[in-house]
């Protein structure tokens, strides 16, 4: 197996992948870069009406498992126009109006991309004490001084705007740039399809490798992938919060760090025999990995793929991220490697005779 699983080739092609915008109902953009690179390592696919898309592996066969990420972002929407030239927007999947101020961004048209960015008010002209920026007064400025300007530009309402993030690598260790929620996922079930091909891995079942989209508005791509694939188990991977930076609580999050591992998840949604499979092949194996504790829904994929088709047995990888939903989420290499690592093994593991049920 090779050592070093993120060489330079694969840094390049990631920062391809998330410098690319994919936001939640407009992800086909990256969903083309992503199919492209699994294209060599599969043996067919398959894409839904709404753009989620399955690698297929080893097709045929009755017992099917999936491998899961994400592929959209958060993004800002065009809501309205004004006269003045500015434009006011709607959020899409939980993104922050807080760090939106000064930031650059793109506004996608239909005739292309229209640089802009978020204007604020200079700290001499405002009451700082009480101007934390709000969904209703940010706005953005894309150089016009009219609604008839802004439209020749070509923007119109409902156009989706991305941030414009750059990618780099911190300390030779971490990964930063926007949209590693999920999109680092994607990444890791990339290199994993890859990776089983170099190695020849005969698998006993049919694999599904899952980019789904529309995972920030509720799990929705996740739904119709489940209902269209029926699995018979289910790994889902995405992101946690590392608890271990300023202003993050342990005692309402966990104590979660980067460079420690990928965190398996306990939670009622995840079910227990898969979850173990996944911390005997980490021991085996010699994998660093955490504990984490969700005492509800995970709030992720997991959740859409547990409860579809009279249940679908699912684990989860949650990836230790800092600062979630900013333009700045980092993320540890190392912990990368291990979890496309426990993949790896993982899936060899699996066996199609697995009983899942707890009383027979």
């Amino acid at each position: 197996m090779t050592k070093t699983l993120i060489g330079t080739e694969e840094i390049k092609w990631l920062e391809r992948y998330i410098q690319n915008a994919s936001p939640t109902g407009n992800e086909q953009d990256g969903q083309k870069i992503w199919l492209e690179y699994i294209k060599p390592y599969i043996d067919e696919h398959y894409v839904d009406p709404y753009g989620s898309v399955a690698g297929i592996i080893n097709p045929g066969k009755d017992f099917k498992v999936v491998i899961e990420a994400h592929a959209d972002e958060i993004a800002w929407y065009v809501n309205r126009i004004g006269t003045d030239g500015f434009i006011h927007v709607v959020d899409t999947g939980g993104t922050d109006p807080g760090i939106a101020p000064s930031q650059k961004v793109t506004i996608h048209t239909e005739k292309g991309a229209v640089p802009a960015v978020f204007g604020w008010p200079a700290i001499h002209s405002r009451d700082v004490s009480q101007d934390a920026p709000k969904k209703s007064t940010i706005f953005i400025d894309c150089g016009c001084s009219s609604r008839e300007e802004v439209e020749a530009l070509g923007v119109q309402v409902g156009d989706y705007i991305t941030y414009d993030a750059g990618f780099c690598v911190l300390n030779k260790r971490f990964l930063v740039g926007r949209a590693l929620d999920n999109r680092m996922g994607g990444f890791m079930i990339a290199r994993l399809t890859k990776m089983l091909k170099e190695n020849n891995v005969q698998l006993p079942y049919t694999l599904y490798i899952v980019n789904s989209v529309q995972e920030e508005i509720g799990t929705k791509g996740a739904e119709m992938m489940a209902h269209y694939i029926k699995p018979d188990c289910a790994i889902v991977i995405d992101v946690t919060h590392d608890t271990n930076t300023p202003m993050m609580d342990k005692n309402k999050e966990g104590d979660i760090a980067c460079g420690k591992g990928p965190a398996i998840m306990k939670a009622p949604p995840i079910h227990i025999k898969l979850r173990q499979l996944l911390t005997e092949t980490a021991k085996e194996q010699n994998i660093p990995y955490q504990m984490a504790v969700m005492t509800k829904e995970t709030g992720t994929d997991a959740d859409a793929f547990a409860y579809q088709n009279g249940g679908i047995p699912t684990s989860l990888i949650s990836m230790p991220l800092r600062y979630m939903h900013t333009t700045v989420e980092t993320m540890h290499k190392e912990d990368v490697e291990h979890a496309i690592r426990l993949l790896y093994f993982a899936l060899q593991k699996i066996d199609p005779k697995m009983e899942f049920k707890y009383i027979s």
